[in-house]
């Protein structure tokens, strides 16, 4: 029998775990509607039926893989639909990648699940795991080029973000330190997709200079950073569809880069 402070401390690694289940499902939709919807599902799952959880498996991993489950069941559907969760032109991309490798590739890079545990939240062996994981690496790389505005107040971090935007294949249209740089940068050149900061040099806020850019332009992709990534996925505001954790590594945004490139809009922040 299952004590009650068992279930109390299951409870409490399944809420540690929500955030990130929350950034995963919406890296996958590329919406926080579209996420947040999937990942509620993944809750409503483990109420109706407790053991919809793989009791051999850490919480967290657990949690995933019944997200998995009811993904696989429902994606084909939303590619389908006429729904917001993706734009036509992701659908188009999406549709010529190998099935299951995305999701490999953001469980691996994004969430930092070692090969073994991708393997047990996807159902595959981990020798497939990793092959998924690397043919995702290709086909994305080879998917989609454009333009990216980085803003980001420090000098090495900014470089180190400009060297691996630009191994994948796209111009960077500048670097801003300040929302006023940005705002100035974005407006000049037009980006295909803004990489920024959370917090920037002069104490202004990337939130707010994002927010200037898409006031200006609509939607564009957009991917942040933040060492608290837990504090941007309260589901209390509007969030991020593509969120990077500092110290993030290489890995990391050149996966958010290539997912977020694949949809016209994603979901940002006010506050």
């Amino acid at each position: 029998m299952t004590s009650e402070s068992t279930v109390q401390d299951r409870t409490a690694e399944i809420g540690s775990a929500l955030p990130y289940l929350r950034r995963y499902a919406r890296a996958l939709t590329g919406s926080q509607t579209g996420g947040d919807r999937y990942a509620a599902a993944t809750l409503e799952a483990i109420l109706a039926d407790s053991g919809a959880m793989d009791s051999n498996l850490g919480t967290k991993t657990a949690l995933f893989k019944v997200l998995h489950v009811i993904w696989q069941a429902s994606k084909v559907d939303s590619m389908d639909s006429s729904d917001d969760l993706m734009e036509g032109a992701a659908q188009k991309h999406l549709s010529k990648l190998t099935d299951n490798t995305r999701e490999a590739l953001l469980l691996h890079t994004i969430e930092e699940f070692g090969f073994g545990a991708v393997a047990d939240i996807m159902g595959v062996d981990r020798d497939e795991a990793e092959h998924l994981v690397n043919i995702a690496h290709r086909e994305m790389a080879d998917s989609i080029a454009g333009s990216v505005l980085i803003i980001e107040d420090e000098p090495i971090i900014a470089m180190d973000l400009e060297n691996l935007v630009g191994e994948l294949g796209h111009r960077i249209t500048g670097i801003a330190r300040t929302r006023a740089e940005a705002v100035k940068l974005g407006t000049s050149d037009k980006p295909d997709l803004i990489l920024a900061d959370i917090r920037l040099a002069d104490n202004s806020s990337g939130i707010d200079a994002v927010n200037d850019l898409l006031n200006q332009f609509g939607n564009l992709p957009v991917i942040f950073i933040t060492a608290y990534p837990e504090r941007l996925l309260t589901g209390e505001r509007p969030e991020p569809a593509f969120l990077i954790s500092k110290p993030y590594k290489d890995d990391q945004v050149k996966s958010a880069v290539s997912q977020a490139m694949f949809f016209s809009t994603t979901a940002t922040l006010k506050v």
